[in-house]
């Protein structure tokens, strides 16, 4: 802990922890109090913290629980939990900045949130407290009047095992309740930090077994004494649950599995005996997980009583290898109701029977009050991968209606019983162009409700992939050319080669729920833009992955201001009121399964989050350039290795680092565009190699040098391939 700019030195103390202190004669009382626990700011900025702050800090999150969340819910001066509010509306009735003066939004003040890869937490803000989340599950607190950094926490995820999830090292938020912060660490660790210093609390391990590669990226959801959370993997032989934790010790409280286990042992209640009548058990799911992680979106309704989870997709993805006489697999892709006092199932509803897509349902859900035929109903708004807006009672979930926001081409509608009218086609053995493809029509970037306007905000897109289901399957098989396959990837399909016929997009919508239709829309130059927020000013906010955040007209689309980020971004902005005056801010970051390996904009810069208000006059920050060594040539290699090297490649390499020279890079960069010297020596990086600190796998014991020959040879000739020839 520096505080001051005096001489320090580093001291080590639990892992996750490095603080600096003084070089002076009040060392041991520093030393003293960290060691006792006291209120000291670990990883602390050379500013100093006062006393007086931490008290402010202590009393102010202090007063945050379910109360304090349902009461600033009808004013919204802070943003105390992720989505705003329990019912995650993103709505905020702030309207200080409004459709007349969003023109004159300037900076105050940008944070570097000293990371390379994803960003995709919408800020915790309390009482003028920032709390972000970063990539590998780092957490900073920030004085969102300065934006000067208070503490930050590492909870020191071990770089090397960031292949154990699919989709990027990203972490969705944070959680507050009464005085503490809580954390999903990437590795399966719920992390209690002190709320004014940092210190950690308690630390739980929540993974059922650490032989499957089971991750956290969600935000943990806090009420009534309770923190839940829920886990990633349904890829990689993971079985879902989520679990209730006691805020204050870190005790399991409750635990509620998403689908069945080895039918041969007791079932954990009858939920999971009900389930497993909808499961092949020829297919021996259990092996493999089944799937169904929980990996985002968790709310919480206290009227009622219940906790609203959605479900993940099925694993391996082709229901033919886990369930080969068919069957609703439940609880997949489903929308599941639990108690919140005991975790016990009280309904469920399936969006996607089966589910065959990687279809997940775990898209952030929004509850609501709305007017349907004329009767003020309770419902959940959602719209998942599936490409189909729903509405569902949430007092007893029953389907109400959907109808598809994007085109689709595996079902033509939901029947009045709220089952899909599949199309045949879509679960057959040939080649097909899955729409939506597996990124889904809506993923994980937040939607937004404004009841004034009646509308549903939603990030839509379209990601393009030919599929072929695979016949046969052996989990966790290393197989050439099955994407991912060498780091245990099992979703029984393959990628096709073959372009697919449909385009990508990616687009804002404006849906009305009550009529199930599509209001306004802005179109993006790519897919994979950010959540949206919603504002009391006639405003929805959303960041774009062609590197701006924008403003527009909640009630028509017209866009009314814009600023340049720097890089892509994905998450979704939180406002706020300090001292009479709102605030947005927007943690930027690009990155996610998509953002990767692709991108669309020139500038790379690290994640940073950046905050407006009326008349702000700082300076952005300096963009730094994305940089590329121009098209690889050079490397020696044999063209006899190139296709089989391409197989290797496609099970190693492809979901990080794109086609070489085909795709851009994203936050990893293309092998098509580094310097020759790294391919002609690629052995010496796979192979306890220099970049694991950064999140590469080691790949000793996974390929062998000759592999690694053979990918050299893929990697330099598909770049003279496609290299332009000259006349």
């Amino acid at each position: 802990m520096a505080l001051s700019n005096v001489e320090s030195e580093s001291l080590e103390t639990t892992p996750g922890y490095r603080f600096k202190i003084q070089s002076s004669s009040s060392n041991i009382k520093v030393v003293l109090a960290a060691l006792l626990g006291l209120s000291l700011p670990f990883n602390a900025s050379a500013q100093s913290v006062t006393n007086a702050t931490l008290d402010r800090i202590k009393a102010s999150t202090s007063a945050v629980d379910s109360n304090f969340i349902k009461a600033n819910a009808t004013i919204s001066k802070d943003w105390p939990t992720i989505g705003l509010d329990y019912a995650e509306t993103r709505f905020s009735k702030l309207d200080q900045i409004n459709t007349d003066n969003v023109k004159n939004l300037g900076l105050v003040w940008s944070y570097n949130l000293e990371s390379s890869r994803g960003i995709e937490a919408t800020p915790v803000v309390v009482d003028g407290i920032m709390y972000q989340s970063a990539s590998w599950s780092v957490v900073h607190a920030i004085d969102a009047r300065t934006g000067k950094k208070l503490w930050s926490f590492d909870p020191g995820v071990d770089r090397s095992k960031g292949y154990r999830g699919c989709c990027d090292v990203v972490n969705r938020g944070v959680a507050i309740y009464k005085g503490k912060v809580f954390v999903g660490a990437y590795d399966g660790r719920l992390i209690a930090l002190d709320a004014a210093t940092g210190a950690k609390v308690w630390e739980k391990d929540t993974l059922i077994d650490h032989e499957h590669s089971y991750t956290i990226t969600g935000a943990p959801r806090a009420f009534n004494g309770k923190v839940v959370i829920g886990q990633s993997g349904a890829e990689y032989g993971a079985r879902g649950y989520v679990t209730a934790y006691d805020t204050e010790t870190g005790n399991q409280l409750w635990r509620w599995f998403t689908v069945p286990g080895d039918p041969s042992k007791p079932f954990e209640d009858a939920s999971m005996e009900a389930a497993a009548k909808t499961w092949d058990p020829a297919g021996k799911y259990w092996l493999n997980g089944g799937g169904g992680t929980p990996w985002d979106t968790i709310t919480f309704d206290p009227d009622l009583n219940m906790v609203y989870v959605g479900t993940g997709n099925g694993g391996p993805w082709n229901r033919k290898i886990r369930s080969p006489s068919g069957g609703d697999n439940l609880y997949l892709a489903s929308l599941v109701a639990l108690n919140a006092d005991t975790g016990q199932y009280i309904w469920h509803y399936q969006e996607t029977p089966g589910d065959n897509w990687d279809y997940t349902s775990t898209q952030p859900m929004i509850l609501a009050d709305i007017v349907i035929d004329g009767v003020l109903r309770k419902v959940i708004l959602h719209a998942p991968k599936n490409g189909f807006f729903f509405v569902v009672d949430r007092t007893n979930g029953k389907f109400i209606s959907a109808k598809n926001f994007v085109d689709v081409n595996w079902a033509t509608g939901y029947d009045a019983n709220g089952r899909p009218i599949e199309l045949p086609a879509a679960r057959g053995d040939d080649p097909y162009d899955s729409i939506p493809g597996p990124d889904g029509a809506h993923n994980w970037h937040p939607m937004s409700f404004n009841p004034q306007t009646g509308l549903v905000y939603i990030p839509a897109q379209h990601l393009p992939l030919s599929l072929t289901p695979e016949k046969s399957f052996t989990q966790n098989a290393a197989t050439p050319g099955k994407l991912g396959s060498i780091l245990g990837g099992n979703v029984g399909v393959v990628f096709n080669s073959t372009p697919p016929k449909s385009s990508a997009f990616g687009r804002l919508l404006a849906w009305d729920p009550v009529h199930q239709r599509e209001v306004w829309r802005v179109e993006h130059v790519s897919p994979w833009n950010g959540g949206t927020l919603t504002t009391a000013g006639n405003l929805v906010f959303q960041g774009t992955a062609d590197g701006r955040f924008v403003a527009y007209d909640a009630a028509t689309g017209t866009k009314l201001w814009e600023t340049p980020t720097g890089t892509g971004v994905v998450a979704a902005a939180a406002t706020y009121m300090i001292d009479n005056t709102q605030y947005v801010s927007i943690a930027v970051g690009w990155g996610g399964v998509f953002g990767i390996a692709h991108r669309v904009t020139e500038y790379q810069n690290p994640g940073t989050v950046y905050t407006f208000a009326l008349g702000g006059k700082a300076k952005l920050p300096e963009f730094v350039k994305y940089q590329t060594e121009g098209l690889l040539q050079g490397v020696k290699y044999d063209p006899k290795d190139v296709k089989e090297g391409g197989d290797i490649y496609v099970a190693a390499c492809a979901g990080c680092h794109g086609v070489p020279g085909v795709d851009r890079g994203g936050n990893i960069r293309n092998l098509g565009y580094v310097r020759a010297e790294e391919i002609a020596n690629l052995k010496d990086n796979v192979f306890h190699g220099p970049f694991r600190d950064k999140g590469m796998p080691d790949f000793t014991g996974k390929l062998t040098e000759a592999d690694v020959v053979k990918i050299q040879a893929f990697i330099q000739g598909t770049a003279d391939t496609v290299r332009p020839k000259r006349n």
